[in-house]
């Protein structure tokens, strides 16, 4: 898995962005993650994604739903997302935390 990774993964929320580095030596088989939303509330919690080709319609990245995954209920790469838009989910993700 690498960051920036759109996945689809087991229910309830299929879709996530993959935000953890990627770690072939990490001591658990985790990653983690964001999960995508279609209803966008306009806060600093959300990241809006660009038009992408393999979503049926327009997603923001949740920041608030952040969470971890066991790598066994990834299914497929979906696609990634690009550069600028990780960056901006890196960005929601430190205010969220308030490492920024």
């Amino acid at each position: 898995m690498k960051c920036g990774w759109l996945i689809w993964a087991s229910p309830p929320k299929p879709v996530r962005v993959i935000v953890s580095r990627h770690d072939p030596e990490a001591p658990r088989a985790l990653v983690i993650y964001v999960p995508l939303a279609t209803q966008n509330r306009q806060s600093k919690y959300e990241v809006e994604l660009p038009k992408l080709p393999f979503l049926r319609e327009t997603s923001v990245a949740n920041v608030q739903g952040i969470a971890s995954l066991i790598v066994t209920r990834l299914e497929r790469k979906l696609g990634e997302v690009p550069p600028a838009t990780l960056r901006q989910i890196r960005e929601a993700l430190a205010f969220a935390t308030g490492s920024a």
